[in-house]
């Protein structure tokens, strides 16, 4: 057994004890549902006797109780059990029963004993007694609110989790590792500095304020600059497209639980038109509809469903009818097409997380044509921007090929041709062991590379993606005019290096702890005028900051020094100048440097110099010093 087969029997099992001791605790009327084991330990579901509930005072009690369950050493029994047998067994736990009661007829059922006073349902695998578990380091971290199968309309439930690690050290480790999660918590940062709010009116879309919205801005202008010296074009296109596109494209087959749908009413209610017609009129507008007709099958559309509108989650399909728009020539190709417009994909509430889960975002987004013989030049160049950009925010990633899923779109042969080219350019890379395959986790048009970015306290979040998509450049019948005067299809690299801006916002306020590197900060520099008199000087100075384009921002109250560089430093202004009557008299700048760092009597074109070295080259660090 590996190290991961073993940490899923030891904290599955534990999810057991941890069952056994609330019923012991609340008494044998708990409904126990599930248990299963997580990344850094397992949870359990319950519905507690009525006036009873689980807080975090109870916490305490409840570990004693497991402890005092593993030093009875109990044994574990694994019995196979026919249907009849298991819904007697648990004819009074409703949710054990309805698990039950949904398995297939011929499906083999197992319980595990702890003791002689536990059963559950369970596959399994376990300890063989309770000893194994002894010395066990575990800690029970949360209860909180679930709904049975995540449906909102059924039982309301208490979910109680903990961690659990093979030794005391590593669970100390992981706890530690938890609490400098919450310091760099993105949401409590992001509402100190004033950068992003939400509201229960829009779930999911972040409220930019004038702070965020200008470090938005500027990744955005970081990743056009660096886009135009590689040949990116950008492009703008509706945020809302009638169905018949999503239908052409296939995200109205595989995407549509994901789409917020928004109905078109157009006077024709009653009069049904079939596939055939629904067709026809793809065809009018110049679309290859042949794989679309298969998707649609051979339903019957109502007249007012095919003016439906969908906001849109993806931008590929504006990017096709823009190639399309006009006769292409191999002389032409790469074609890039660069986008950030705002996407819409629908989350289930839950899943909802700050900015690193939402329902709008903006991706720094491509969609590249190309002929099959540039396929590994463009995506080694990607790359290449990948790599410039994560080094730049001081980001390490690994990559992952991700292949075929079972609802994929197109010719099995077509996808064998496009994995292999990903494989080819990867192992080149990265050599053969470098980069991971997660198989069945392509995109539904296409395999890809997900790069899998690594934060300040180790995990892993999927950001940049490339895809190599042979099947829509087919399905909108997309062409160009090959050397030998035929006419070739494109390969598509759908591409993105941030992938969403609210996500990699939301990492980078979290790597940074809300200390932004000077380029990237909201505002760099802010100006405290020590009395009302230095005001004018104050002035000057912030103007010709302004003009050598230093974001600034000056308080002129008549307030307290103090209070002035207090409110700058809180929202963690890389430079604050303090200006008096020497500075003026000597046309120069006293600087309080973010990290308590002081610099006096600083001259102001050498200031300018150092704000412009570090705009320009994107330090990660703040100068602190003028030798």
């Amino acid at each position: 057994m590996d190290k991961q087969q073993y940490l899923e029997v030891y904290r599955h099992s534990l999810a057991h004890i941890l069952a056994k001791a609330v019923i012991e605790i609340y008494g044998k009327d708990v409904q126990y549902a599930i248990g299963p084991q997580i990344d850094d330990g397992a949870y359990y579901d319950f519905v507690l006797p009525e006036g009873q509930s689980i807080s975090e005072n109870d916490f305490a009690a409840i570990e004693n109780k497991m402890h005092e369950i593993l030093n009875r050493k109990e044994a574990w029994t694994r019995k196979e059990v026919s249907r009849a047998e298991a819904l007697e067994l648990f004819k009074d736990q409703k949710f054990k029963t309805e698990l039950i009661e949904d398995l297939p007829e011929d499906e083999k059922i197992t319980v595990y004993y702890t003791g002689d006073d536990y059963i559950d349902l369970c596959r399994g695998p376990h300890v063989d007694n309770s000893q194994e578990l002894l010395g066990a380091a575990f800690k029970i971290h949360a209860a909180s609110m679930a709904y049975w199968r995540g449906d909102e309309k059924r039982d309301r439930m208490q979910r109680v989790y903990f961690y659990a690690y093979p030794t005391k050290a590593e669970l100390k480790d992981h706890i530690k590792m938890i609490q400098e999660a919450k310091e760099r918590d993105h949401r409590k940062i992001g509402a100190q500095l004033e950068l992003f709010m939400f509201n229960e009116t829009a779930p999911g879309m972040p409220y930019w304020l004038p702070r965020g919205w200008q470090m938005y801005r500027t990744l955005m202008q970081y990743s056009r600059q660096l886009q135009r010296k590689h040949g990116y074009h950008e492009i703008a296109a509706p945020l809302i497209n009638n169905k018949r596109l999503w239908l052409v494209s296939g995200h109205w087959a595989h995407y549509l639980n994901n789409m917020f749908i928004v109905p078109g009413v157009d006077g024709f209610t009653k009069a049904d038109v079939n596939v055939d017609q629904l067709v026809d009129s793809l065809e009018d507008e110049g679309a290859d509809v042949k794989s679309s007709k298969i998707e649609a099958g051979s339903l019957v559309y109502n007249r007012e469903n095919l003016d439906t509108m969908a906001a849109k989650p993806m931008n590929c399909p504006n990017a096709m009818l823009t190639f399309k728009r006009k006769t292409r020539s191999y002389k032409e190709l790469p074609i890039r097409y660069s986008e950030y417009d705002v996407l819409h994909r629908k989350e289930k509430s839950g899943q909802l997380n700050g900015l690193l889960r939402v329902q709008e975002f903006r991706q720094d987004d491509d969609h590249t044509f190309v002929m099959e013989s540039q396929i590994k030049d463009e995506i080694a160049d990607i790359i290449s921007i990948a790599d410039e950009i994560y080094n730049t925010f001081g980001l390490t990633y690994r990559a992952e090929l991700s292949t075929r899923p079972d609802d994929f779109m197109g010719d099995i042969e077509v996808w064998n041709r496009a994995e292999a080219s990903l494989k080819e350019i990867l192992d080149e890379k990265y050599g053969p062991d470098g980069y991971e395959v997660n198989e069945g986790d392509g995109a539904f048009y296409g395999p890809k590379i997900d790069l899998q970015i690594k934060d300040a306290i180790g995990r892993e979040w999927q950001c940049g993606t490339i895809q190599l998509d042979f099947q829509l450049p087919h399905n909108f019948g997309l062409t160009y005019t090959a050397e030998d005067g035929s006419k070739q299809m494109p390969v598509v690299i759908h591409r993105a290096i941030y992938g969403s801006l609210e996500r990699f916002i939301g990492i980078i306020i979290e790597n940074f702890k809300g200390s932004f590197p000077f380029w990237l900060s909201p505002m760099q520099v802010g100006i405290v005028p020590i009395r009302p008199e230095h005001n004018e000087y104050a002035r000057k100075i912030e103007d010709l900051l302004i003009e050598n384009g230093i974001r600034v921002e000056a308080d002129y109250n008549d307030v307290n020094m103090k209070n002035k560089i207090k409110e700058f430093h809180n929202y963690r202004d890389p430079y604050i100048l303090v200006l008096g009557d020497k500075e003026a008299a000597e046309n120069t700048v006293s600087i309080n440097i973010r990290g308590n760092k002081k610099l006096n009597n600083v001259p102001v074109d050498k200031f300018l110099e150092i704000c412009r070295k570090m705009n320009k080259t994107h330090c990660l660090d703040l100068i602190d010093s003028l030798d």
